[in-house]
């Protein structure tokens, strides 16, 4: 999978009939247009063949990617992806709730039920990442409050559980719950029948990841129950 070098970065193209952005959101939305200029200029003729295939036979990625959705963590990015290649899912500190086929609205099962019974991907990947600020407030016992933040971390409480029986420093404690909530991921993840059936027959594998911000590395978790492991 390849990405072209300086997809962000690169010089502007042309502007577009809508020339400057409005006044409201000032230089972000400015950046925003700017990106998309760039991305017409440099990165869409590199792909355009790609993209014409895509749009005419559809998308079959063959793996799919459960991440936070912090600014910082970008699965694209992170396994050098290009077009049609990861079908990702990004929410707040890349939690899978259990099976739960009620009249709820349910995105994040949903999500997963389309890569898994209409795309068919062969591999999920559930990948954590340092500084979690939702996995902060839920060690600080303090989740960020709102109407729907505080109910979606209640989910990872049974990681908060096992990393706070293993002790250690904050910091170490923080890491460690970060792994926890990708190992209860994927046990809540082996809940939807659909998934297990699909693990057990050979067709899909199930794996964990935790990206560090900071260095820039990956580790990565083949088994749920074993140790992450540094990729090399």
């Amino acid at each position: 999978m390849a990405l072209p070098d300086g997809k962000r970065g690169l010089k502007a193209a042309p502007s577009c009939v809508i020339g400057h952005a409005p006044t409201r959101g000032g230089g972000t939305i400015q950046q925003l247009l700017d990106g998309y200029r760039r991305f017409r200029g440099d990165y869409l003729p590199r792909f355009r063949r790609r993209f014409a295939q895509l749009a005419q036979e559809g998308q079959s990625p063959p793996a799919m990617v459960i991440s936070c959705c912090d600014s910082r963590v970008d699965p694209a990015w992170i396994f050098d992806a290009g077009p049609g290649e990861l079908f990702v899912l990004r929410n707040v500190a890349n939690l899978v709730p259990p099976y739960a086929p009620d009249g709820d609205y349910h995105g994040t099962s949903a999500a997963i039920e389309f890569a898994v019974r209409s795309l068919q991907v062969r591999s999920i990947v559930v990948m954590g990442h340092g500084g979690c600020g939702g996995v902060r407030a839920l060690l600080d016992d303090q989740p960020a409050g709102g109407e729907f933040i505080s109910a979606w971390m209640d989910i990872a409480a049974p990681a908060r559980a096992a990393a706070q029986a293993q002790g250690g420093e904050a910091g170490g404690l923080q890491r460690a719950c970060e792994h926890e909530v990708v190992r209860t991921s994927l046990r809540n993840l082996r809940s939807f029948p659909w998934v297990a059936a699909a693990e057990a027959e050979g067709r899909l594998a199930l794996h964990g990841a935790w990206f560090d911000v900071a260095e820039g590395t990956l580790l990565w978790l083949p088994e749920p129950e074993g140790e992450f492991q540094p990729v090399l």
